[in-house]
Formats: structure tokens, sequence, C-alpha cells
């Protein structure tokens, strides 16, 4: 991968003492291009949360990935009057390398990530932390999709939802519905030892991640949320959806290339060869 240039500001780091405690430490990624209005009202709220609840040890990291407005000055602003949110940021964009930058380093227990629009109401934080706390899932992810889901949105957001989760079951034969809701949690060891594996960094970054992770057998788990669209996203559909596409056709000859290398079932010796 190339090098990319970063410049850290007060990433947090456990002491030594805190891995003592029974509360499992969890670090929680916001990848951020140009939300310099955004960012504020999502710290604030992923901070109370962290504040109202003691199951976990709760920590914010801001990814920066090449915005060209305010978002770093703003987000050094709010580490001021909140001293233990880290900030990292990089020279070039893509969800997708903000998260695996992030994850590949982090020490926490626990790793999650949110988009900073907050379309998925932070409430729904803590059931994907519980499910993979307790081993019910190596990686907890939202789903839109699902009977008990909430979900205000366009009619071509949630065709084009549907319509590529189809793809993904047929194609990859992914047992999960909503690959790209950009609401995860999982294990520090699961995600670090799939990161090597996932070559997308941009948007499809999510759904290579959970096709691997199925792959790899895994124990993946989707659970209901509450989901508004932001009529302000930064997400480009056109573009985002032919991405998509190359992707899932790049791992659809994957596995097809896989099916073939496999070998092929060694039939059960005859037992009656050999005998006088």
């Amino acid at each position: 991968m190339r090098a990319v240039a970063e410049v850290r500001a007060g990433r947090p780091r456990p002491p030594e003492g805190e891995r003592e405690l029974a509360a499992p430490l969890v670090e929680v990624v916001i990848p951020v291009y140009n939300e310099e209005r955004a960012l504020p009202r999502c710290v604030e709220q992923l901070s109370r949360l962290a504040e109202r609840q003691s199951e976990f040890r709760i920590r914010l990291l801001v990814v920066d990935n090449g915005s060209r407005d305010r978002t770093w000055q703003v987000a050094q602003e709010l580490r001021r009057s909140h001293p233990q949110l880290g900030l990292l940021r990089l020279q070039e964009r893509g969800r997708g390398l903000a998260l695996s930058r992030a994850w590949s380093e982090s020490r926490a227990d626990l790793l999650a990530y949110t988009d900073v629009d907050l379309s998925t109401d932070t409430a729904s934080l803590l059931p994907l932390l519980r499910a993979v706390a307790s081993g019910d899932a190596e990686i907890a992810t939202g789903s839109r999709l699902l009977p008990g889901s909430e979900v205000a949105r366009s009619l071509r957001r949630e065709l084009l939802s549907r319509g590529y989760s189809l793809i993904l079951r047929r194609l990859l034969g992914l047992r999960l519905r909503d690959a790209q809701c950009g609401f995860k949690a999982g294990r520090r060891d699961a995600l670090q030892a799939l990161l090597p594996q996932v070559r997308d960094r941009g948007w499809f970054f999510d759904t290579e991640l959970l096709v691997r992770a199925q792959w790899a057998r895994m124990a993946l788990l989707e659970l209901p949320v509450t989901w508004v669209e932001d009529r302000d996203s930064r997400v480009r559909i056109l573009p985002t959806v032919v991405s998509d596409l190359r992707g899932v056709f790049r791992l659809w000859r994957e596995a097809a290339r896989r099916r073939q290398q496999a070998p092929s079932p060694s039939l059960r010796p005859d037992p009656r060869r050999g005998r006088a």
C-alpha cells in the first residue's frame, strides 16, 4: 500500500493499569471527509452516550482523510473540550483507508465505527458492543433491512440498497442482508486478522470485510437499527454504485478461482484392495 502521510494529535493509549479493569476498552472510529458542520454534533452525542453507560470504556477517534475544509481545525477545537478524543489525519481519501489505518494500529479490546452523519441512532451502538463482548459474534453490524429496523429514506436509496443486497446474496453468497450500513463493531483480533486481506480503501471496504469474514467462518451478527437518511451526505451515488459493482465482480472472480483450486475430495480407499 502506498505510504500515507499522517499527523497524530493525542491519540489515546490505554495505560498499563487499565488492562486490569473489567470493562472492555472500546475505540469508536469516526471517518470524516469535509464534515466541519456534522462533526461537532457527532462527537457530542457519542460522548454523552459514553458517559451515560458503564459497561464499556468508550473512546472516540476522528480520522480525517484528506478534508479540504476546516474539518481538521474543528476536530482540534473539539479536543480541547474532550481530552479523551483521539485525532488522526491522513492525506489520502477513502473510508476504507481510514478504518484500515485506525483499526490496524488500535490496542482497544473492541473496535467500532460510525458514519459522522449519525444516520444510525447512537442507541444502536451498545447492542452491537454487547453482542461482540459476550462472544455471540466476532463482528456485529447494523442492518436497515431486518424486521424491527426503523428506516426513513428515499425510494431510490431503498431500491438501491435492496438491489445491492440481492446481488451480494446471489453472486457472493453473503448471508447478511445489509453490508453497507455505516455502523459496525468487532473484536480487535478478528478485525486485525482480516485487514491485510481487504484490498478496497473506499466505500466497498465494508462489503469486502464482511465477505472475507464469512469466508473465514467468523461469527457474524446483524442487528436492527433506527436509521434516517442524511440529505447532506457526501456519498456520490453513481460513482459509489459503479465502484461497488467492480468490487463485487472482483470478489466473485476470486471465489471462482478458489473453487477451481480446491482439491477434489479423495475417494475412500477400498478396504478389499491389497488383500490376498
